[in-house]
């Protein structure tokens, strides 16, 4: 029998306790993750973007990891917006692509693919989602929209995420936030000179819409400021180095052209990730993403196998991780205009379809409907009838000095609120506005045959080459 030298039995006994602690450590080491979601938030008005918003915590959010510069969700609207997000499928698939609609029975999200890998996935704030067995969030609690939350905010996340960690389970804690959705009632607006904001060229210059705007920025602000308030508790708690932190400010703005359309403005996302040591610093991505991406992304983030028939989104991680891989050629948008409020039964829908540098957007019904939702009745009710009750609004103030003013360009843009083309194409590198329709230029035919192609394809494939049936089949009956 040989001997083994003591020396050499203690290293193998050290190389074993080791291996053994190495398991332990890759076993902590799965990360947590900590969204913070906003609503109705333009990407281009935060600071990572140049935004006029005064963000100083996402700004350092930027710093310590990555700004994401094409993320798109499929609809602007809060409610597909969220089940597109957790769910990483897109709403033909849900059907959740009305306003307050919820997903097809059998849909799985966030929860059903991270507790299963020992998780704690719970949900904090705004839901707007549906069925629970949809989305069987821990529900961590509410927020109030008429008083500022974030106070109750940070301190029923502690309290999540601390439990976790003293259980010894990771978490992912999604907290959303109801600011800068209106009615704006958090944040000090005083924070912001309306007088000297810089408007884009699809704006009409009014009081009522600066007064608006620096309302809705002082709320951006508020959202910031619980953004600075959680990262703090990560360090305070020791959890900052191994959490996932993702800001995401949902669709578009309330104000025109944004929140309810196939804009850019209406479906873009600003997105910021960071993770220490994983996701690199001051980065940038500008990849064309789905926001139907992050489920997988984050899934594959933690050390799972997304599987294609699950999801309709791919993982992005090797973008977040510093690649530059190509993961879609495009990303498809849709308007589903019923069941809104003041327009619950009128049928106007719109699919759209972008690459890297076009957008295509189609409006089948142009010539016997227009559009419509809860921010433009006012504007609508003074085209039509000349009168409406109340304060002017936004939109309505538009119309409001444009009437009074009759400039051409003001005159463009009033009717824009209500009447799109059936076809419209935008070159976003010279027309960040989505301003000049490029439809007929016969330079571009080829560039309209295959983004025509392309959407009809998608639409085919999900049973939505007739999109007036499909929204026909939304409407709510009385």
């Amino acid at each position: 029998m040989m001997r083994v030298p003591v020396a050499s039995g203690i290293l193998v006994l050290l190389v074993l306790l080791c291996s053994s602690n190495d398991g332990t450590a890759a076993e902590q080491a799965r990360p947590n993750i900590l969204i913070l979601l906003g609503d109705d938030i333009d990407r281009d008005s935060l600071g990572p973007w140049g935004g006029q918003a005064q963000t100083p915590n996402l700004d350092q959010l930027a710093r310590d990891g990555m700004r994401l510069d094409r993320v798109y969700c499929n609809v602007a609207m809060c409610a597909p917006f969220r089940q597109e997000l957790y769910s990483g499928r897109c709403v033909w698939r849900t059907r959740a692509m009305p306003n307050h609609s919820k997903s097809v029975p059998g849909t799985r999200s966030l929860p059903h693919y991270l507790k299963p890998l020992g998780y704690r996935v719970g949900l904090l704030g705004k839901r707007h989602i549906g069925p629970k067995e949809c989305y069987p969030f821990d529900n961590v609690g509410s927020l109030s929209k008429q008083e500022n939350a974030n106070p109750k905010a940070v301190k029923l996340a502690r309290e999540y995420m601390t439990t976790a960690r003293d259980a010894g389970e990771p978490f992912c804690l999604v907290v959303a936030s109801h600011d800068a959705h209106g009615p704006y009632t958090t944040g000090d607006p005083d924070r912001y000179d309306a007088q000297r904001f810089s408007l884009n060229a699809d704006t009409i210059d009014t009081r009522v819409y600066r007064r608006e705007l620096a309302q809705h920025f002082a709320e951006i602000t508020n959202l910031d400021d619980l953004l600075g308030q959680l990262r703090t508790v990560l360090s305070e708690e020791q959890l900052a180095k191994n959490t996932l932190v993702l800001f995401c400010s949902e669709q578009g703005n309330a104000f025109p052209f944004s929140k309810w359309t196939c804009f850019d403005d209406g479906l873009a996302t600003g997105v910021v990730v960071s993770y220490p040591g994983v996701i690199p610093e001051g980065k940038s991505n500008s990849q064309l993403m789905w926001l139907a991406d992050f489920a997988p992304t984050l899934l594959e983030a933690v050390g799972g196998q997304p599987k294609a028939e699950d999801f309709d989104g791919r993982s992005q991680w090797v973008n977040l991780t510093g690649g530059n891989q190509r993961v879609h050629q495009y990303a498809y948008g849709a308007f589903t205009n019923c069941n809104i409020i003041d327009n619950r039964e009128r049928i106007f829908p719109i699919r759209s379809i972008r690459d890297e540098r076009y957008t295509l957007i189609w409006s089948p019904r142009h010539d016997q409907e227009i559009t419509s939702n809860t921010t433009l009745t006012q504007a609508l009710n003074r085209l039509e009838n000349g009168k409406t009750k109340g304060r002017p609004d936004t939109a309505g103030s538009w119309v409001l000095k444009a009437q009074k003013t009759k400039q051409q360009a003001d005159d463009r843009l009033v009717k824009r609120l209500h009447h799109r083309p059936e076809w419209a194409l935008y070159d976003r590198q010279t027309d960040p506005e989505e301003l000049e329709n490029l439809i007929d230029k016969p330079e571009l035919a080829p560039e309209v045959k295959r983004l025509k192609g392309a959407l009809r394809d998608w639409l085919k494939r999900w049973d939505d080459a007739d999109p007036v049936a499909t929204e026909r089949g939304f409407v709510k009956q009385k």
